[in-house]
């Protein structure tokens, strides 16, 4: 079914009665030529690339529980390409390229806005850096411009630019950069991927990789032994656990980042804004609330859910950047396990076990990087060679040394990408 207005119209004036399911829920067969595990955005988006770009439909996308109920659905939306790194930088404005004609692709409305981006800075030190980052931002083709105090004023009059600790001094705008609507993402994907052949089987958790002779030759589920010559994991927080199932060790720690919105307000925020000093960021969603985030909870976990320090820490650095915020009603909040790498950047990769394939370690950029994550390690998948804007992305760069790419120049700790 193709979706337009004149279908709404239609659906509208005879009841909604004749709306099809947007996708099937096939019982699994006994094999496939090649298996992703998650259902998350990164693992439908790339059994979509499989059989839209490259023909290949006897594929399964398997999910523990149901399609979108990851780390997908639960972030704070933002879409940006403002790395500054080559090897990251090419990648997100490939991401990005994607998003923009993600909509027409798909025939499915995700919400995507690209109502701009704006990283406050707060020292001299701290301007240099963004200025560095934008002409790296420039250099690779996308857009960066250099406010001041007085050209932020006038954008966001509802900051607080005297504040004794952390004045404001500028800030670094991506007009490209927006959000999207989490869960449509997924449903677009699981719609498209169905849509072209694809099986996509909900509760059906993987209990085990079966390896043999070096080779993978499929998996077990709780629905049965599903074979297949191809395997790829797509499991976001849970990649050191479901790797572990064939015996490997990632460079990986699992995180909370929890995430927050209040009651639905009016239109007040019509960017999405980043305070240098306090690790927090926010936008206002298209029902009105105000989604909020900030800093990870800082201790390994697998719980899809936050604690009071944290949430008292996130809203401390709201306060302190617009007090404006404070009589808003807190609504709900979550969490998400990230998989936080050691050097702040993802792994797309082949592994030591012909067949078996990664795609993990996406820190604080998975939502972002859900189109390109999907398109270029559908390219792995099906040829076997690395997509020219993912070449960064290997494993192997965490045994030599060789290639790491330290995004935030923090170093190799885990908690602090």
């Amino acid at each position: 079914m193709r979706y337009s207005a004149l279908e709404i119209l239609k659906q509208g004036l005879t009841g909604n009665k004749g709306w099809r399911p947007a996708w099937r829920s096939p019982e699994p067969k006994s094999a496939y030529d090649i298996i992703i595990i998650g259902g998350g955005g990164h693992g439908l988006a790339t059994a979509y690339y499989l059989a839209a770009k490259h023909g290949l439909t006897n594929i399964a996308v398997l999910e523990k529980g149901y399609l979108g109920g990851g780390n997908i659905g639960r972030n704070t939306t933002i879409v940006r390409a403002n790395y500054g790194l080559p090897g990251n930088s090419e990648f997100y404005s490939h991401s990005l390229k994607l998003w923009e004609g993600l909509e027409d692709e798909l025939n499915y409305n995700v919400m995507h806005s690209q109502r701009g981006i704006i990283n406050l800075f707060h020292s001299d030190g701290q301007r240099d850096a963004y200025a560095r980052r934008g002409n790296a931002i420039i250099n690779q083709g996308d857009d960066a411009i250099l406010l001041d105090t007085d050209q932020l004023r006038d954008m966001l009059p509802y900051l607080d630019y005297d504040q004794t600790r952390f004045p404001i001094y500028g800030g670094l705008y991506h007009p490209r950069g927006g959000t999207a609507r989490h869960d449509a993402v997924a449903w677009g994907y699981a719609r498209g991927a169905d849509k072209r052949g694809v099986d996509l089987i909900q509760n059906c958790e993987v209990t085990g990789i079966d390896v043999e002779n070096g080779k993978v030759t499929g998996v077990q589920t709780t629905r049965g032994a599903i074979k297949a010559r191809k395997v790829g994991v797509v499991v976001a927080g849970r990649s050191s656990q479901v790797a572990a199932m064939a015996g490997m060790r990632l460079p990986i720690e699992s995180h909370v980042l929890q995430a927050f919105v209040t009651e639905g307000l009016k239109p007040c925020i019509d960017t999405v804004i980043t305070y240098g000093m306090g690790h927090f960021y926010i936008s206002q969603s298209d029902k009105g609330g105000l989604v909020f985030g900030g800093d990870l909870d800082f201790y390994p976990s697998y719980a899809q859910r936050g604690n009071l320090p944290m949430a008292e820490h996130v809203i401390e650095a709201g306060m302190t950047l617009m007090p404006m915020i404070g009589k808003a009603r807190l609504l709900r909040s979550w969490g998400g396990i990230m998989d936080m790498s050691a050097d702040g950047s993802p792994i797309i990769d082949r592994t030591h076990i012909e067949g078996l394939y990664l795609n993990c370690g996406w820190c604080y950029g998975g939502f972002k990087a859900v189109p390109g994550s999907g398109d270029v390690f559908a390219h792995l998948l099906a040829t076997d060679t690395y997509h020219e804007n993912a070449t960064r992305y290997r494993l192997d760069r965490f045994s030599t040394g060789h290639g790491l790419m330290d995004e935030e120049a923090t170093g190799s700790q885990h908690n602090l990408h």
